[in-house]
């Protein structure tokens, strides 16, 4: 895999001489393509590679430490023919897409890594859902990386239906990109070729059914990714990508297939409500008073809005529902994080007490 077409430059290039300057044997750089817990796959100038992490790397880092999907690695080359690569350090991230993980462990889960571009894939049957896509818009407005929303199986709407589909997303996201389209169409998956020029990393995500996988058999042009047709019964797909790779398009570009995300929870330091409901943001400007808490407030321009139509309560509910979903993950990572610190420090003191003991023995 040639480096340059995988989004390699010459600011990774300086960040690759920096770690292996000093180090002895031969070190070589390459992008993550895929992971399957402990093993991955990684491309480099030499071809694809299987490795494992260095047990110091292994044992230091949280789960968002350790190399995910897109991130560009510094890896020791297989000691022996059958054996496996091992990644020494992950390079810094210039931008990623993430989630906090399912369930209640407070920890962050990297779904891709220096991507450029983040596809988010509605389809026009049951999956259809505005509140959960700006659950999705929440999560990306701190990720670094532009947005770009595609409505697909478009074959299934009226096209009455279809226009009247579109203006509803535009209304809850009027400065990102809405494509509606088939990805059952080779022509009308060539609209998202603009968006894909050599080089740059693009990542699919949406529910399971969504059509990820067929846009990526679609771009690829060959039947790269199993596909499988959605239940009739509840329109959710049967999932078929089953881990996070990372494909090379023939123009150049990259594109990262995900599997279906059930669960989006958000995580405090890549989202912002605020941000994705700018619309919301501008009615409380109007507000008579700096502090109004929307709660029956003297001069509330959001009750105001609402008893007008001009500010849909479903939304306004979900602005709700979501800013307090941050809110209480950011204090439950605020507050492990302080208790964190505290056991360091206490650890510190203590070898610091040993130290000064032993010392004095001598």
């Amino acid at each position: 895999m040639k480096l340059e077409l995988a989004g390699w430059d010459s600011l990774w290039a300086e960040e690759f001489k920096q770690y292996t300057k000093n180090i002895n044997g031969e070190r070589f750089p390459g992008r993550v393509i895929t992971r399957n817990r402990h093993i991955y796959a990684v491309g480099g100038e030499a071809g694809e590679v299987q490795a494992e992490v260095a047990g110091t790397l292994f044992n230091r880092a949280n789960l968002a430490d350790l190399p995910a999907v897109g991130d560009w690695v510094v890896f020791k080359p297989p000691a022996e023919v059958g054996s496996s690569a091992i990644i020494e350090k992950v390079l810094p991230r210039r931008t990623k897409f993430s989630r906090k993980t399912a369930g209640s462990a407070l920890q962050e889960q990297i779904i891709a890594a220096n991507i450029d571009l983040l596809f988010v894939i509605v389809g026009l049957d049951q999956d259809y859902n505005l509140r959960r896509l700006e659950r999705y818009l929440v999560a990306a407005t701190e990720s670094g990386v532009s947005l770009v929303i595609v409505l697909n199986k478009s074959d299934l709407s009226a096209e009455t239906d279809l226009e009247a589909r579109i203006a509803e997303v535009r209304a809850i996201a009027p400065s990102t990109p809405v494509l509606a389209l088939s990805a059952l169409s080779s022509d009308a998956i060539a609209t998202l070729l603009p968006y894909l020029p050599a080089g740059k990393t693009a990542v699919l995500v949406g529910s399971s059914g969504a059509g990820k996988s067929t846009i990526v058999n679609q771009l690829l042009g060959m039947a790269q990714q199993d596909t499988q047709t959605t239940r009739p019964s509840d329109g959710r797909g049967r999932h078929t990508t089953t881990q996070r790779e990372l494909f090379l398009l023939p123009g150049g570009g990259l594109i990262l297939d995900n599997p279906g995300i059930r669960e989006l929870q958000l995580w405090p330091e890549d989202a912002s409500v605020d941000d994705a409901f700018i619309d919301i943001m501008e009615i409380a400007g109007r507000c008579a008073f700096r502090d109004c808490r929307h709660q029956g407030d003297k001069g509330c321009a959001i009750e105001t809005a609402l008893a007008a139509g001009e500010l849909d309560q479903a939304r306004w509910q979900n602005y709700l529902k979501l800013g307090k979903e941050l809110n209480r993950t950011a204090i439950q990572f605020d507050g492990d994080a302080r208790r964190k610190q505290k056991q360091k420090m206490k650890k510190l003191f203590k070898d610091q007490k040993r130290h000064y003991k032993e010392s004095d023995k001598l």
